[in-house]
């Protein structure tokens, strides 16, 4: 079980399509599920685009807020989640984000407590995706960057993108210190390869996803789904993808010696389900 947060720099590199990517693929062995938390403070993009609209206001993190002044969070942290399957089996779910960034100034006292949940629902068998946007990785929100398990910066690989990417790495290095490497995930949108990008940028290269508009719209904007998308290029590189990052995590916690996380942050979540 793992804490993932992505994050993006200027522009609008792809962190939301790339998360609702790996949380399509992501494997699901042994009854595990995963949660993608959408956690930008500038707003969320899930409920207008993936799901259409479809649920309103009803669900998603602002509803947090109240329940955490309540002492509530943990019950009702899982009512917000939806799930995105055909199947409502609710192993694959989503936390949709803000609809209005003036919301996010009353998230202040949520960010902690919800980054200790993440932690700890690993205990019932959940991996959490979380989507920081471009600012969720900075201010009251940056927790959530400092307790995961790997943090990953998706960046676009033309020029304009890289040198946000190289001004954003900076950011979050000074920020996060040693205590999380700062990872890529490239969109090939661009002429420059992973190696080069790897040498120039000092920092690994996690995988590369193509750059494949008529695919992403769907994850981005609930568009139909072309024929086989379920073994499209897109999605069988974010398939690969998920492989490579938990080799990231299980690597991180045997150099630190961190068992499974869960038995006291787990009390935090004791809605679980």
């Amino acid at each position: 079980m793992a804490v993932i947060a992505l994050a993006g720099g200027l522009g609008a590199p792809g962190v939301t399509t790339t998360a609702m990517a790996l949380l399509l693929t992501w494997p699901l062995e042994g009854g595990h599920r995963v949660v993608l938390a959408e956690c930008d403070p500038d707003g969320g993009a899930i409920l207008p685009g993936a799901l259409q609209g479809t649920l309103g206001g009803t669900h998603g993190l602002r509803n947090l807020a109240l329940a955490a002044r309540q002492g509530q969070l943990g019950e009702a942290f899982w009512r917000q989640l939806v799930d995105v399957t055909d199947a409502g089996t609710r192993d694959r779910l989503v936390l949709p984000g803000l609809y209005d960034p003036a919301h996010a100034s009353s998230m202040g006292p949520v960010w902690k407590p919800l980054s200790a949940m993440f932690a700890g629902i690993e205990a019932h068998a959940h991996d959490v995706l979380v989507d920081l946007g471009r600012r969720g990785a900075f201010g009251p929100s940056q927790v959530l960057a400092q307790r995961a398990d790997v943090m990953l910066l998706v960046a676009r690989n033309t020029l304009r993108g890289l040198q946000s990417a190289e001004v954003r790495l900076a950011a979050l290095r000074e920020q996060l210190g040693t205590t999380s490497e700062v990872r890529l995930l490239l969109v090939d949108a661009g002429p420059f390869p992973a190696g080069e990008v790897q040498r120039q940028l000092g920092a690994e290269v996690v995988a590369t996803l193509p750059w494949r508009p008529g695919e992403a719209a769907v994850l981005s904007d609930g568009a139909e789904q072309p024929r086989k998308f379920e073994v499209s290029e897109l999605i069988r590189a974010a398939r690969s993808a998920t492989t490579r990052i938990r080799q990231l995590v299980a690597t991180r916690r045997a150099r630190l010696s961190v068992p499974a996380r869960g038995s006291l942050e787990a009390r935090a979540v004791t809605g679980a389900r």
